[in-house]
């Protein structure tokens, strides 16, 4: 039975989208760098086209925005990195004594039970003082052998020191190249349909990013103050951790929060952290959900957080770290696909009758 022409189109459509993902499955390790050139250059070209509209050449203002962009991931690895390592003797000395303090409660509570449990704090402190020690000949050796081992490892550190920076600047001077290059491969017939697609995938998409970095940053800044003000030794990298992680809805929220009692009770006792925790991560809690997502992200984007959850899970788990990074690209274009389905459908005779 010969196919017709509509048919061969959409074949045609199904074996390039097959193709791409298996290209992402089966050469993430060597896409990563590419991708996420290509993520950041979506991210930062809108600054590059600012600086390009008040004169400043183009590849000057995508070497500034490139740089601002590394200097801020390397202030914030300096701010944090210090901090937990001065803290790693304190953990490590603070641990077996709050196990101790554990199992002191929990086994009295058990026993009536007919529960008979005991931690192994001795066992314990062992472990950490081998995981924790001073000893940076076995971190170093251990480190080289997962780089002698794990070959991907390896050439995504490579990557990212060396070719990711490379690739970023080219994509952010020839960003409006690589776009008229794309549309120009899609058939002319199809290309009002394409453009309106895209711009408003492009528009949902840039709108939640900028949106979630607003986010991001207040409440970076918000959780490091208030757990400060409470006398946290660690409340920038805590709160740093937490304001960012807040890109994964509810489950960056949670492990900020295990974190920080974590923390708190290494450094206070339990209803002391308990208070402050409650505190600090109630209010800023309240804050982001009545006050800041609605004003900044706004409900009316489409990815609302169970869409964002699954999306990172998902990809994450078919394609690795190459997933995460083209997750919510994919589901704003997948979001915007289905509003237009749904148009379609609700016009259509199959719903009327």
């Amino acid at each position: 039975m010969p196919l017709t022409s509509a048919q061969t189109q959409g074949m045609a459509w199904l074996g390039i989208a097959i193709a791409t993902v298996l290209a992402l499955w089966l050469l993430g390790s060597v896409l990563t760098p590419f991708v996420v050139a290509g993520v950041l250059g979506y991210a930062l070209h809108p600054l590059v086209d600012r600086l390009v509209r008040r004169r400043v050449p183009r590849a000057l203002a995508a070497l500034l925005v490139e740089v601002l962009a590394l200097v801020s991931a390397l202030a914030l690895l300096l701010l944090v990195v210090p901090i937990v390592l001065r803290e790693l003797p304190t953990l490590r000395e603070q641990i077996p004594l709050l196990l101790t303090r554990l199992d002191a409660w929990l086994a009295p509570m058990l026993a009536p039970l007919g529960i008979d449990i005991s931690l192994d704090v001795a066992g314990i402190k062992e472990l950490l003082i081998a995981q924790l020690g001073d000893n940076t000949e076995s971190l170093a050796k251990a480190a080289l052998d997962s780089l002698r081992i794990g070959g991907s490892f390896a050439l995504g550190l490579l990557g990212a020191a060396v070719l990711l920076p490379v690739l970023l600047f080219y994509v952010l001077v020839d960003w409006a190249g690589l776009v008229d290059r794309a549309q120009s491969l899609v058939p002319p017939r199809v290309r009002p349909a394409f453009d309106g697609f895209v711009a408003e995938c492009d528009h949902m998409l840039g709108q939640y990013l900028r949106g979630q970095l607003l986010v991001m940053g207040i409440l970076s800044v918000f959780y490091s103050v208030g757990l400060a003000l409470f006398g946290f030794d660690l409340a920038v990298p805590v709160g740093v951790f937490t304001g960012l992680a807040v890109f994964i809805p509810y489950l960056g929220f949670g492990f900020g929060l295990v974190l920080a009692a974590l923390t708190g009770l290494l450094q206070f006792g339990a209803a002391y952290t308990a208070i402050a925790v409650a505190v600090v991560f109630g209010l800023g809690q309240v804050v982001e959900s009545f006050y800041l997502t609605p004003r900044l992200v706004g409900e009316r984007i489409g990815l609302n957080p169970i869409t964002v959850i699954f999306a990172l899970l998902a990809f994450g788990q078919l394609f690795g770290f190459i997933g995460v990074l083209v997750a919510l690209p994919v589901s704003a274009v997948g979001v915007v696909a289905l509003r237009r389905l749904k148009t379609v459908y609700l016009a259509s005779a199959l719903y009327r009758k």
